[in-house]
């Protein structure tokens, strides 16, 4: 059983909690803090803000706000989810899957169909909860949504965004919130199926290597295949701390990749993270977009 709960949050001490554990979860920049007074302006303007808690002690924290997108038919409402974290001590516990489930609930309560939020789609930890057990989808690519960033974790490198949606209604969502087990994926349940496989940007056998096997063309030619996989480094941050500019040289490299991805049709849809073999692999699972079509369909 779980050793924490997860509470909604709206008064100004517990916003002021909040606050602190941003400062724990992003160290560094103070100035990147959303402070307490605006915490409980959302809070208490339909907005949500979240805490989980351990012995009354905060140890997560999830905010987010309504928010409007553009359809041809003009504006229709959705909640932004802006920010999540977890104390370093309670990561891996399945906080971060509580937490979001929270929201999914109070979301659906308030009438609103989508949420939206941003991650970088070069952590895999986070891929893995945001695509593989939360089922949000992915065909935005957003360079530099957050300019220069200022925190320890983001210092250096471009903030580059996936923009993902969570389609909180559908047949897809529920079934990845619901108390029965996923199958857990791995690259042979693929191999069998003789998907396609796009590049193979692996970081070969060790940190010091050169960069991404392939160089970022100008226009990277996406084959016809209802499926395709797109591999990332397993450890992104820990590479960074042994070789910044191979990091920075995977930023640019899967930032055309996306991109072009995107523009031809593809959607990211799953995501693996495989250790069978002899190191950690993981690898986004692209579809196009009209093999999605009954994935996404609206259980009434």
């Amino acid at each position: 059983m779980p050793t924490w709960n997860i509470r909604l949050l709206e008064t100004i001490e517990e916003m002021q909690q909040v606050e602190e554990l941003q400062r724990l979860v992003w160290p560094g920049s103070d100035l990147d803090v959303t402070p307490a007074h605006v915490l409980v302006t959302f809070a208490h303007n339909g907005g949500l803000v979240f805490g989980a808690y351990a012995d009354e002690k905060m140890v997560g924290l999830l905010f987010g706000f309504p928010g409007l997108y553009e359809v041809p038919d003009g504006p229709h409402p959705k909640h932004c989810s802006h920010q999540m974290g977890i104390h370093p001590d309670y990561r891996n516990t399945g906080i971060g899957f509580a937490l979001k489930r929270a929201q999914w609930q109070m979301v659906r309560r308030q009438g609103l169909g989508r949420i939206t939020w941003t991650y970088d789609p070069l952590l895999s930890t986070n891929a893995h909860l945001n695509i593989a057990r939360l089922g949000a989808v992915c065909n935005t690519y957003l360079r530099e949504v957050y300019g220069q960033m200022r925190d320890g974790l983001n210092l250096g490198l471009p903030s580059d965004r996936f923009q993902v949606d969570w389609w909180v209604n559908t047949i897809r969502v529920k079934q990845r919130l619901s108390s029965r087990p996923r199958q857990v994926l791995n690259l042979a349940h693929y191999h069998e199926a003789n998907t396609c496989k796009l590049y193979d940007v692996s970081l070969a056998e060790s940190l010091d290597a050169p960069g991404p096997l392939v160089e970022p063309p100008e226009h990277f030619n996406i084959p016809d295949e209802a499926l395709l996989l797109a591999e990332i480094p397993p450890d992104y941050l820990g590479l960074k701390s042994v070789d910044f500019e191979l990091a920075r040289a995977w930023r640019s490299f899967t930032r055309e990749l996306f991109e072009s991805c995107f523009k031809a049709g593809y959607l990211v849809t799953d995501f693996i993270h495989d250790t069978s073999g002899s190191r950690p692999r993981s690898l986004y699972v692209l579809t196009h977009g009209e093999s999605l079509l009954g994935d996404l369909t609206v259980d009434k």
